[in-house]
């Protein structure tokens, strides 16, 4: 099942973050910025095609996931594909930002450790984990839909993945190049990476979840915790 069953509903009214004024904010996923408001139709055809995708790719992997194939799944026109996405990478990216906006709920506002309420250290060592486990899951799907190198670090979710890492490391290491830092940390998280580690060279989750928690102690000059 893919990160926190991504297609399954709406999201809920997210909670106020608790988080400074330069905290990320929640990817505008629904509508594109050329379309500030979809009417109802256009929002429900929107919503059943990524469904439909969602479903192929769970049957049948990212492969199963043309322009064709989903408006078929979702009894619409090809054409009604093709202008609501562009192409199929358009449509691969509307996936992974419909699964990014729940992952930025749940470190905005979510429970701890992972949302607000826990101390800094806590949230970046469980922010980590849930991007390697989300990763993991949708590894086909993110390879398949990454946008070409110039363009991957200025897309909105890497951005907002990035300054909460830095607001995070603000509160723990305040004297160091916490802008820098966030994107070394970062790096690790690069799905590419993962799918080397984990698929390729077999490396257990357990490691690479060992690996980051490590990380995070020595960038940050802190104790990891007891196993």
């Amino acid at each position: 099942m893919l990160y926190a069953g991504f297609m399954s509903a709406a999201l809920p009214p997210f909670p106020t973050p608790e988080e400074p004024l330069d905290a990320p904010q929640l990817l505008q996923v629904a509508p594109s910025p050329e379309e500030p408001c979809l009417r109802a139709d256009a929002a429900r055809n929107r919503a059943r095609l990524l469904e439909a995708a969602a479903r192929l790719i769970a049957e049948h992997g990212v492969a199963g996931v043309t322009m064709e194939a989903v408006a078929a799944a979702a009894q619409v026109g090809k054409g009604t594909v093709f202008r609501r996405f562009g192409d199929r990478t358009g449509l691969l990216m509307a996936l992974l930002d419909h699964s990014d906006r729940q992952l930025q709920a749940d470190f905005l506002g979510g429970p701890p450790p992972l949302g607000p309420g826990a101390p800094p250290l806590d949230r970046l060592r469980a922010f980590g984990v849930a991007v390697l486990y989300r990763s993991a899951e949708q590894l086909d799907l993110q390879l398949a839909a990454q946008p070409e190198p110039t363009r991957r670090f200025s897309h909105p979710a890497i951005g907002a993945r990035r300054t909460h890492i830095a607001m995070l490391l603000r509160q723990i290491v305040p004297d160091a190049d916490c802008d820098l830092l966030s994107q070394t940390l970062l790096a690790s998280l690069d799905p590419a990476l993962i799918h080397h580690q984990h698929r390729q060279r077999g490396m257990p989750m357990a490691r690479l979840e060992a690996g980051w928690t490590d990380l995070v102690a020595r960038v940050t000059r802190t104790e990891p915790p007891p196993c």
